[in-house]
């Protein structure tokens, strides 16, 4: 089973960064991973896969149960084709009371069960046939005297009487059952029927077998007595007679666990078939499948908390996290590596790793590694760059060669252009709820060379922030508008305390009010607001 890697939700460059590298460090080491994010990546980030020619990661809504995460069974089929007595035999063989009727493309055409055969025994059509003489031969242990495999569709008789008596009553659409009766033999080879069942391993004299060539009539000689060979003929027919092919109750296998529990517990089948998009046949489920489910197997990168993470969190198997931010709230039912380091990105943590397995990094990963550090440091500007963020920028770049800054500002004006986009797109740019002393807080970031451009719209943004504070229940809703060169931000904020701002940041309650050297939402901003609020106790 493929392990899903990915980072926040908003990803930045480091989560994007983070997500590819990591993922490709534990492919290397053996594991099976993909990179994935949890919402559109931004401009910078596009820059930078584009930059260094790397493939967009996955994007993944949830990381909820779903049925194809189950561990269902997957069993034998058969062709819509084959005799009911080989789906009886089938079923005994290998233990199952339900088989799934598929073409030859595995596409799911019906089912059938014990049930339905022994209901077809009960009151199927006994004077009926259509099969093929492969399966007649094949369920009574028959052998083949004239004719060759061919559709067989016909009326069944078992001839006891004297031909006299049955003359005229033999036809094209006759199917008959005889012993060593050779002149009712030789008057149904007359008549050009179907099919003559010789019983008994009676032997039939060459001279009826050359005339039932020359006029297509097909004989074959089985070991069964007329009693018993009339007794399984019926079953001899196309699987296809009896099965079930509508108001099957059946699931997509994206389909989610907690969307087909219900239907499952309340409805009393043995079995439930699961399909893909091309109605492919894929496996049962059944009770037991849903009451120890299987679960997706994530690793979290950049964030260690349920509120930045993929909904349905609680029903994955957490395998590792590997952050660079204050402990959250995730807990797990087991040990897992959790490396957490006070590093200016979650990139560094990473690089640091590649360096412990002693793997090789390819061009374009170091590639993506520089350029999450680079972003989540700010070029070094920000608080929370540590030596090892630039030790590591150091050695990365003996690999790729670049003239960092010239690169870095780069990819900074990539990212910050806000040219076209609208209030919510640029507020949930970088956004993250918190749960600070007890309160709510949504927190989102923009950084941009153009200040401008979001200072000249501020009551737009004080107005969609006002219904997002409302909606959300917030404490305080908070947009920094970082100023990368400035080295500071100005503050757009929606407060349930009026001196909330002031007393956190030390500047005039204002909007659009610059707060300097605040470029750090982890390292200066949350644990402002924390100070603030445990002050207001």
């Amino acid at each position: 089973m493929l392990t899903f890697i990915f980072g926040h939700k908003n990803p930045d460059t480091d989560s994007v960064a983070s997500t590819i590298a990591f993922s490709y460090l534990k492919n290397q080491l053996g594991d099976a991973t993909i990179p994935c994010v949890l919402g559109n990546i931004n401009k910078e980030s596009e820059y930078v896969l584009n930059y260094f020619n790397i493939s967009k990661p996955t994007l993944i809504k949830n990381v909820k149960t779903q049925v194809k995460d189950l561990n269902y069974d997957t069993v034998k089929s058969i062709s819509p084709k084959s005799s009911i007595i080989n789906a009886y035999k089938l079923m005994g063989s290998s233990n199952q009371r339900m088989l799934p009727i598929i073409d030859k493309n595995n596409k799911l055409l019906g089912i059938i069960t014990m049930k339905d055969i022994a209901m077809g025994l009960i009151q199927g059509d006994f004077y009926h046939l259509h099969t093929s003489l492969s399966n007649i031969v094949d369920a009574l242990d028959g052998k083949i005297l004239t004719g060759e495999d061919k559709i067989i569709k016909g009326n069944i008789s078992i001839i006891a009487f004297y031909y006299k008596t049955i003359k005229g009553s033999l036809n094209e659409n006759k199917i008959i059952i005889v012993g060593d009766r050779y002149d009712i033999i030789e008057h149904a080879i007359e008549s050009k029927v179907k099919l003559i069942i010789v019983t008994g391993n009676n032997e039939v004299p060459e001279h009826y077998l050359n005339s039932a060539r020359e006029k297509g009539v097909a004989i074959i000689s089985v070991p069964l007595d007329t009693y018993t060979t009339s007794k399984l003929i019926n079953q001899c027919n196309y699987v296809s007679s009896i099965m079930k092919k509508s108001g099957i109750i059946k699931f997509h296998e994206n389909e989610y666990l907690e969307d087909i529990k219900e239907e499952i517990i309340n409805t009393n089948h043995i079995n439930y078939p699961i399909v893909d998009d091309q109605n492919t046949f894929l496996g049962f489920i059944n009770r037991k499948h849903i009451l120890k489910p299987g679960r997706k197997k994530v690793i979290l990168v950049d964030h260690n908390e349920y509120s930045q993470s993929a909904e349905g969190l609680n029903e994955a198997e957490i395998l590792e996290i590997i952050d660079h931010h204050k402990l959250g709230d995730i807990c797990t039912t087991s040990p897992i590596n959790f490396r957490n380091m006070p590093v200016g990105s979650t990139c560094t943590i990473i690089h640091q790793i590649f360096k412990e397995q002693n793997i090789e990094i390819p061009y374009p990963i170091a590639g993506v590694l520089l350029s999450g550090i680079l972003s989540d440091t700010l070029f070094f500007k920000s608080p929370t760059t540590t030596s090892l963020d630039k030790k590591s920028i150091e050695e990365l770049n003996r690999i790729l060669n670049l003239d960092i800054e010239n690169f870095a500002m780069e990819m900074f004006k990539a990212g910050t252009s806000l040219e076209g986009q609208s209030i919510e797109e640029i507020f949930y740019k970088d956004f993250k709820e918190f749960v600070l002393e007890d309160k709510k807080a949504g927190i989102g970031q923009v950084f941009t060379l153009d200040i401008e451009e979001v200072l000249n719209r501020k009551e737009e943004f004080i107005n969609y922030m006002n219904k997002v504070h409302n909606n959300k229940d917030y404490f305080l809703t908070l947009l920094l508008i970082t100023d990368i060169l400035k080295e500071g931000s100005y503050l757009l904020f929606i407060c349930n305390n009026n001196t909330f701002i002031t007393s956190t940041f030390g500047v005039p309650s204002e909007q659009g009010i610059f707060a300097p050297n605040i470029l750090s939402r982890k390292k200066q901003v949350v644990p402002k607001i924390s100070e603030a609020l445990n002050a207001l106790k």
